[in-house]
Formats: C-alpha cells, structure tokens, sequence
C-alpha cells in the first residue's frame, strides 16, 4: 500500500496548499514550515464582546489571525470555494487541541455552526463550517447541531460592503425552528472570518430566545481589517 502511494505521489505530488512545495508523507494541507509560520492566535485578548449588540457572551476565540494574501486567507478560500472541506477539520482538529490545552468550552452542550441559507446551500453543496465545527464537537464530547438555527435571508457577499453596512442587523436574519431546543443548555457558536461581528451579533439575537441559554463563540480566523 506504502509503495502505490509513493508510486502516486510521483506523478500527482502532494502539494502544502501554501508554497506548492511536495509535501512529505507525515504533512498534511502545509508543510512544516508553513505550518509553523501560520498566524495563530495567542489567547483571545484580541476578540472584544463589546463588538456584539448583546454582552451576554461566556467566551470568544479564534484560531487565526486572517489578513489580505496571508497562508490563513489561501486555507479558508480554498475551504470555502474550491470543496476542500478537509481543510476544515485539519483546522478544527488543531484548535481543538488548543482548545484543551487552554480548558476553554469544557461546559458546551451543543455545538451550532452559522448556517448558509438554504439556495447558497446548494449552490455550493455545503457549508464550509460544518468541517470545523464537527470536529470541534468531536473533541469536546458535545452534539453536533446544525438543524434549529436557521439563516431566513439570502444577503449578498458582504467583502465589498462598507463596516457600517455589514454591521446592520437586517443584512442577515436568523431564526429557531424551536426556541426551546436548546432551553439551559451552553451553545458554541462557530463560523469562519469574524470581522466586525455583525452575522454572528444576528445569530445570537436569534439564540437568545430560548430561555437560560449560554453562548460562547467560536471561528477560524478574526481579522482587524474591515
């Protein structure tokens, strides 16, 4: 099996999705050296509650630092547009690892990843996060829930809108099927780019009907750039 593999490798090489250079059998997506250059991010003090319309957060974290032309920019694109949904769980398997290392979300009940709405759904065939997110749940012993939350409006591609635009709550609208599904449980939500908070702000207005609910954030990347 070793030598068909090898023997493949010599004519579609494995390529680290960042410098094109062949990667060795043990790499996976990067190689090495572009594993170890990601911009990962120290702790969560970049990430500021204040930025959502209601504080009632437990934690936010983030993966990546994600700027214009960076390796964490090249991994979300291709995750995102070209069906590599791979890379999701080479992300959410690394942050989980983070993610115990640094006992954050020991508590969660569900995980929710930010749902596409139904026709971006199929058009793409999938939803980028789920990847992420599952494996996310995966280490965390928590259930994978992606059917309650669910995204009501079909808002264009928000990189060419203005900050103030992105951030008005009626560009995207969520609602639940069922406002008592997650009733005193601890929800981490988890989607791709945080940039000014705005879609996960809407998700979390959405969340909050259900009654005692804890919610805590989670994303691959956050970006200071907008």
């Amino acid at each position: 099996m070793r030598f068909l593999k090898d023997l493949l490798g010599l004519f579609y090489p494995n390529l680290c999705l960042n410098c094109e250079n062949t990667l060795f059998f043990n790499e996976k997506i990067l190689c090495s050296n572009c594993k170890n250059d990601l911009p990962i991010v120290d702790g969560n003090q970049f990430l500021n509650k204040k930025m959502f319309i209601n504080s009632d957060i437990r934690d936010i974290a983030s993966f990546l630092y994600y700027d214009k032309n960076n390796c964490t920019q090249k991994l979300i694109h291709e995750l995102k547009y070209n069906d590599r949904e791979d890379i999701g769980v080479f992300l959410g398997e690394w942050f989980s690892y983070s993610i115990k290392k640094r006992n954050l979300f020991s508590d969660i009940d569900y995980v929710v990843p930010v749902p596409l709405h139904k026709k971006k759904l199929k058009d793409r065939g999938y939803n980028q996060v789920t990847s992420f997110a599952s494996s996310i749940a995966k280490t965390l012993n928590a259930a994978y829930s992606d059917t309650h939350l669910i995204r009501i409006s079909n808002n264009s591609s928000q990189t060419k809108k203005s900050r103030f635009d992105r951030y008005d709550k009626n560009s995207s609208k969520f609602t639940l099927n069922d406002i008592s599904c997650y009733e005193n449980k601890h929800i981490l939500l988890v989607d791709d780019v945080i940039t000014t908070g705005a879609t996960l702000a809407s998700c979390v207005n959405a969340l909050l009907k259900t009654k005692n609910i804890k919610i805590s954030i989670a994303t691959m990347a956050y970006t200071l750039k907008v």
